[in-house]
């Protein structure tokens, strides 16, 4: 019995000195192989070396980007494949190996194991990297960019063109990407890695970095000029205000003998000046949408406005060199002033009087008020009333009217254009139709005395009367 025990026992300590050097071979074996049923980004990994699933895990990758993030932040992308970049798994795959070295490949036994892993880094054909890395839209720009500085003028105003300021070091760039890429890194930011310089300013720039400084400070001054031409408010914008001073052919501006800018007295009157072409009706013709559904041709005759332009330039002259602070809204002045402000100085309120029709409107902001029947000059003695724009520049009450041959009571006159107004009659019993080609005025507005009334008490002095046929 002995005998057979101590077979026995032989038997099971030999079975178990076997299967722990088995143990022992398969875990030295996977501290350089990877252990049964492993998978690694869907590579299956299995008995093979760190070498051998590497080149796999390459050869699986998608083709990717890296991304380049300029000073602007804006970003770039250059194709892995086009420059040659390749990831490598090694030092990924060797962690990984250690972690799972020892006994702990047993547990794959029980169930496959899948891992995901990034590249420890990437390897790239540095030449072909740097020609991707040219071709760049924002590199290719960085190389066309002169260097200096200059002050230029546009549309929009003056601007600073600094070749000096944070210029791109492109070969710093293309070893900082190369650098990156060697830790894994696919997104990279240039600015990050100091890849951007300086270049100290010449004379010449330093002028022009002074010149500059005074432009800003005229054209971003505090004081905002705003005029107020009624209806519309025209400011004076950062490019209006760089149109107001000298400039050399090539744009820059110029300065006097203390180094200062300049503003150009002549700039500023041709700005006023088209101003009062916008603005400036007098003597001018209005097309007009008449009640009667057409639209006539109507000329500005006592009606109208006109800038004072010569005590606009004085003005705006004084105002641009003293550079006042706050917001200056600025009512400008007029040798003759419309009843509303704008480029419609007709605006919403006006009396019409279509001769044609013989009619009378009174509209109030746009709404018709008053319609009524009269009768206007005699147009078969060549006493037709006038055409043209005009205005109420009076208002009375019990009036006597006299002519060479009339002399007529009224209770409400309202003159228009010299001795011709609008006015009651009583001495009428019947108003429109074709009455004013035979029994017509002397040129007044005939108007029936209740009509009269109304309109009187509607009506203010500087209104504008549209008198047309």
């Amino acid at each position: 019995m002995r005998k057979l025990f101590r077979l026995v026992l032989i038997f099971l300590l030999s079975g178990l000195i076997l299967a722990l050097g088995g143990m022992l071979a398969l875990t030295l074996y996977y501290r350089s192989n990877f252990p049964v049923n492993t998978w690694i980004n869907g590579v299956y990994c299995t008995g093979k070396s760190i070498e051998q699933v590497n080149e796999e895990l390459v050869n699986a990758q998608e083709a990717s980007v890296i991304t380049i993030v300029d000073a602007d932040c804006v970003s770039w992308e250059i194709d892995m494949p086009a420059a040659d970049i390749r990831p490598d798994y090694s030092d990924a795959l060797k962690e990984y190996l250690r972690r799972n070295a020892s006994v702990f490949w047993m547990d794959n036994l029980r169930k496959p194991v899948s891992s995901r892993l990034a590249p420890g880094k990437y390897i790239a054909d540095e030449e072909m990297l740097r020609a991707c890395f040219q071709e760049l839209p924002f590199v290719s720009e960085e190389r066309k960019k002169a260097e200096g500085v200059r002050v230029l003028k546009s549309d929009e105003g003056f601007t600073l063109q600094d070749g000096n300021l944070h210029r791109l070091n492109t070969e710093k760039a293309c070893a900082y990407v190369m650098e990156c890429l060697a830790k894994g890194q696919t997104t990279i930011d240039l600015a990050e890695g100091e890849c951007y310089k300086d270049i100290e300013d010449s004379t010449v720039d330093k002028r022009q970095r002074d010149i500059w400084e005074q432009v800003s400070g005229f054209v971003d001054q505090e004081s905002q000029i705003i005029y107020d031409m009624g209806a519309e408010q025209i400011a004076l914008t950062p490019a209006v205000l760089a149109g107001f001073l000298e400039a050399e052919g090539n744009g820059c501006p110029v300065l006097d003998e203390n180094g200062q800018i300049v503003v150009s007295e002549e700039k500023v009157r041709l700005w006023v000046e088209a101003l009062a072409a916008d603005y400036d009706t007098c003597g001018t013709e209005k097309q007009f949408a008449a009640t009667r559904g057409d639209t006539v041709a109507v000329k500005y005759v006592t009606y109208g406005t006109k800038l004072d332009v010569e005590a606009e330039e004085t003005y705006l002259l004084e105002a641009l060199q003293a550079r006042r602070s706050g917001t200056d809204v600025h009512v400008p002045a007029y040798i003759q002033e419309g009843y509303v402000r704008g480029l419609d100085d007709i605006g919403g309120t006006y009396i019409e009087v279509d001769m044609s029709e013989q009619k009378m409107y009174y509209y109030a902001d746009g709404e018709l008020k008053l319609e009524t029947d009269i009768v206007t000059g005699n147009t078969g003695l060549q006493r037709g009333t006038p055409e043209g724009i005009n205005f109420v520049y009076a208002k009375q009450r019990n009036q006597i009217l006299r002519g060479a041959d009339y002399e007529s009571f009224v209770k409400y006159w309202m003159p228009v254009k010299g001795n011709i107004g609008i006015h009651d009659a009583s001495w009428r019993v019947s108003f429109g139709g074709k009455i004013y080609q035979t029994n017509g005025s002397h040129g007044c507005i005939n108007t029936p005395a209740n009509a009269m009334s109304e309109l009187y008490e509607m009506a203010e002095i500087g209104m504008p009367v549209i008198m047309f046929y």
